[in-house]
């Protein structure tokens, strides 16, 4: 029985199961929209709200000019994922952007069909405010704003 075992194994073991983490929410924050299995959808979720977390309040404290806490985000952000420019933008435009929102910063939605082949239930992961038209992260700037 699995009482109070908490998390999915994927089949793997835990090295490839957290390089298939990593993978997966680089990817949300890459494209900003992901088709993935439901059960990795709601799996990774937790652990992309709390880098998001992490982004956000490195960014804020970037905009109050406190270098500590925004080096020891980007460290932290750069430890987990892995990539340089996933960091960089998570930083500068994702963490931004979800600045007055308390969480909830991603969507599962559940595909009508299965997956072609085996037909596990597929799931859209998408970050909350993101542009479908435009394929990128919503920017909460209004639209004559320049960045400084």
């Amino acid at each position: 029985m699995r009482h109070r075992k908490r998390g999915r194994k994927f089949g793997r073991q835990t090295g490839p199961r957290h390089a298939l983490r990593r993978h997966v929410v680089c990817a949300l924050f890459l494209h900003g929209r992901i088709d993935t299995t439901l059960a990795r959808a709601k799996d990774f979720r937790p652990y992309a709200e709390k880098l998001i977390t992490i982004a956000k309040r490195g960014a804020a404290a970037r905009q109050a000019d406190d270098k500590v806490v925004a080096l020891n985000a980007y460290r932290r952000l750069l430890q987990e994922l892995h990539d340089e420019s996933i960091v960089a933008k998570l930083m500068d435009s994702i963490g931004p952007s979800f600045a007055d929102r308390p969480g909830g910063y991603t969507r599962i939605l559940r595909h009508a069909t299965g997956r072609l082949g085996d037909n596990a239930p597929v799931a859209l992961f998408e970050l909350v405010d993101f542009d479908a038209a435009g394929g990128e992260v919503a920017s909460t700037e209004p639209a004559g704003a320049e960045s400084a």
